[in-house]
């Protein structure tokens, strides 16, 4: 399979079968294999192993291949993540580690049980008629329990942008995007001095977000798995690619799971019901909130222009993408320099 990305690599059957054998032994062995698609990061693939199992190996980036500054160690940070998860909210369905390790050749890899279902996007683009809202309900319950977890400080863990609190943490972190924009050559439509600006003019909203909640960051549709229920209705089997986690402001978990709408704009919808059954405060979408999520869209959308060369995306590769994320941009920043 070649990459569809820089940081995605090429990897055969015999890739696979090596990578497995040096995690579990050569007692297992890999009865069959094919490479999962929908991310841009890592290299996935799933197997069948011979005693019956099903698993998904995912391979990090190569050593020295450029990465944007968040995406530093995330296959060691999938690992703790999952870990977590199950420790602390078990009710969330992440797929089990089996196994996290390095190779000196191949780099370093984590292993996961596969869980069943398909996700959201893989339904959608085959052309899958469904009612989604089950699902989507039960994913709303999932994203309120993980934000019972409280993390020690605010941002990534490591050594990557954080804070003592959710105004300097955010800040770091849009900081970290500004300078990659720099590396990459990527012209942005903002300043780093009006970026800092409308972060002063919104910092008391930021300041009213005092527990760090763990939070998911990457739920688009296409880490949405679901599998029929009994009655044939679409539930949650699992809500996986947790390495972007990081803690901060539950609002910003409701961002990518309506990608390009806004969720404050849409109060009956499913993610916002299920939230709304489970959480342990009343989710308020009053000014200060909407003002809040105007900064977390913004946010998602310099992550995502950024992000393009480092994917081998141009404007000229890729000019819809480019043209509507200047677009959204463009819109958010003009609501905050007014609201």
């Amino acid at each position: 399979m070649s990459g569809v990305s820089p940081t995605q690599r090429s990897l055969t059957s015999a890739d696979v079968a090596y990578l497995l054998d040096a995690s579990f032994g050569p007692d297992t062995r890999v009865r069959d294999c094919g490479p999962l698609s929908g991310g841009g990061f890592a290299t996935v693939w799933w197997a069948l192993l011979d005693d019956g199992r099903r698993v998904v190996l995912k391979l990090a980036p190569p050593s020295g291949t450029p990465l944007l500054r968040y995406e530093r160690g995330l296959c060691a940070a999938e690992d703790r993540y999952f870990r977590l998860v199950a420790q602390r909210a078990p009710q969330v369905p992440v797929p089990p580690v089996l196994w996290h390790g390095t190779d000196p050749a191949y780099g370093e890899w984590l292993v996961t049980e596969m869980l069943p279902g398909r996700s959201l996007f893989d339904l959608a683009e085959a052309g899958v008629a469904v009612d989604d809202g089950p699902v989507r309900y039960d994913l709303g319950v999932a994203l309120a329990t993980l934000h019972t977890v409280t993390g020690e400080r605010f941002g990534y863990d490591g050594d990557r942008a954080s804070g003592p609190t959710w105004r300097e943490a955010f800040t770091a972190m849009l900081d970290e995007f500004l300078a990659d924009a720099v590396d990459w050559d990527v012209r942005l439509p903002v300043t780093p001095e009006r970026l800092h600006a409308l972060v002063g003019r919104h910092a008391d909203v930021l300041d009213e977000v005092r527990r760090p909640a763990l939070l998911h960051f990457d739920c688009w549709d296409g880490n949405v798995l679901a599998t029929p229920d009994g009655d044939g209705r679409l539930r949650l089997s699992g809500l996986v690619d947790g390495e972007r986690f990081f803690y901060g402001d539950p609002l910003l978990d409701l961002v990518s799971p309506l990608l390009f709408r806004c969720v404050e704009d849409e109060p009956e919808h499913p993610v916002l019901r299920g939230y709304q059954a489970t959480a342990a405060e009343p989710l308020v979408l009053d000014a200060s909130a909407r003002r809040r999520l105007g900064l977390y869209r913004l946010h998602l959308y310099l992550l995502m222009t950024v992000e393009m060369p480092s994917r081998e995306m141009t404007p000229q590769s890729h000019p819809e993408r480019h043209k509507q994320l200047a677009a959204l941009l463009d819109e958010e920043l003009a609501a905050l320099a007014t609201s």
